[in-house]
């Protein structure tokens, strides 16, 4: 079996995530996975500026899951206080249902504990029920709060039809 690592994207892998990040979930490449959102919006998903601005911010991390030199999958992780912002999980779509994803998970958990953070916190869109209910055996649970996806910032692309993101959650508490 090939050796796994989960460590911290850096400036030298945002070509790799760029390719990666964009062929799970726009594009035909995405509807090889069950990630895809090649329906829900059209254009790309982010690029590499974008992904090096996020790598300069203070309080952020991109973890990546690497099979021998092989990139693929990564999660975007944000500080807030002490709550952690999880976004962009992404698992290359030839190799997504083979649990790379919940490794992920729950490296972005073990993360958010070593910072002390209590919650872990993310937006999905309410179009995306397999996802929702994905995160929802992962012990997220919906809050209530629901935001209008952005139609009007083409970095995250451009919806084919009206969209909303709801807000997940998961306690890091013990006994919660």
């Amino acid at each position: 079996m090939a050796s796994v690592q989960i460590m911290a994207a850096t400036e030298a892998d945002v070509p790799r995530l760029n390719t990666l990040i964009n062929s799970a979930y726009r594009g035909e490449s995405s509807r090889r996975g069950w990630t895809t959102e090649a329906d829900l919006l059209e254009g790309m998903r982010t690029s590499e500026t974008d992904l090096r601005q996020l790598l300069d911010q203070p309080n952020t991390t991109l973890l990546c899951y690497r099979e021998a030199d092989e990139l693929l999958g990564c999660v975007y992780l944000e500080t807030k206080g002490d709550t952690l912002y999880l976004g962009m999980l992404t698992v290359s779509p030839e190799r997504q249902a083979g649990g790379i994803g919940k490794q992920l998970l729950q490296a972005a958990e073990e993360h958010a504990q070593a910072l002390n953070c209590h919650e872990i916190t993310m937006t999905v869109l309410t179009a995306r029920h397999e996802l929702v209910a994905f995160y929802e055996r992962r012990g997220y649970r919906a809050t209530g709060e629901r935001i209008p996806f952005p139609s009007d910032n083409p970095s995250v692309g451009q919806p084919k039809q009206p969209l909303e993101l709801m807000v997940m959650a998961k306690s890091l508490q013990q006994g919660s």
